[in-house]
């Protein structure tokens, strides 16, 4: 693969027998970064409400008059306890979210949202960075997971390779990606409408468990999507 597609991998010595490593973010960090945002928007508020009364144009006046009517300190007190505990529920869902990576010189373990995809050696040819996603593809070219990743990069990729796995610096597939549009020519039968029904989904944020189903269907369809911003490409694995 590497010769033809002419894409730059690294690839690790070999296996190590025996040795675990584990990149996971630091809870710590995101909850207390989230609860930190949190109060300074608490502390902001007020200020905001004041400065919202003082436009005579300004809409939403009734709730910042409303707001301001409550005296200080207790106001801002207030918002800023309002506003921490906000961040500090974003910063328990930011952690849930995020991944967190296991690897040995035979398998890779990737766990988020509670869910853990475990793949041993053999099954993993190549593995990279896709925007802000870490993506692992078969030796057929077929996509085996595509998560979110919040890690350092370079550390992951250092990580991968000191354990054999082998790292490319990008999608060693890009060029066989051809952008989708409705009645596109070439595709298995079902794809169009599921590539559809992604399309529809995309665009509600509340309806990404959905697009991301979708695509599962799509790959048992042997069809890998990749997303730029409000574009779908895709491109069939053979075999």
């Amino acid at each position: 693969m590497e010769e033809a597609r002419n894409v730059p991998l690294r690839k690790g010595p070999g296996p190590r027998a025996g040795e675990t490593a584990e990149l996971s973010e630091s809870a710590w960090a995101i909850v207390l970064f989230c609860v930190v945002c949190g109060a300074v928007a608490g502390a902001l508020l007020p200020l905001l409400a004041r400065l919202l009364l003082s436009l005579p144009w300004a809409p939403l006046k009734g709730p910042a008059e409303l707001l301001t009517s409550v005296p200080e300190p207790a106001l801002t007190l207030g918002t800023v306890a309002v506003g921490a505990l906000g961040g500090l529920l974003l910063g328990f869902t930011a952690v849930h979210e995020s991944l967190s990576v296991r690897v040995t010189g035979t398998h890779l373990a990737l766990t988020i949202r509670d869910s853990t995809q475990e793949f041993p050696r053999e099954d993993v040819d190549v593995l990279f960075r896709d925007g802000k996603q870490l993506v692992a593809l078969s030796p057929s070219g077929l996509e085996l997971a595509r998560e979110p990743c919040g890690l350092s990069w370079r550390r992951l990729a250092d990580t991968l390779t000191a354990h054999g796995w082998t790292w490319a610096e990008q999608d060693p597939y890009h060029a066989d990606f051809r952008r989708w549009v409705p009645g596109t020519p070439g595709l298995p039968a079902g794809a169009d409408a599921l590539l559809r029904a992604r399309a529809q989904a995309r665009r509600h944020e509340d309806d990404a468990a959905d697009a991301r189903e979708l695509r599962g269907e799509l790959l048992r369809l042997g069809v890998v999507v990749r997303d730029e911003d409000k574009r779908q490409y895709w491109r069939i694995v053979d075999g």
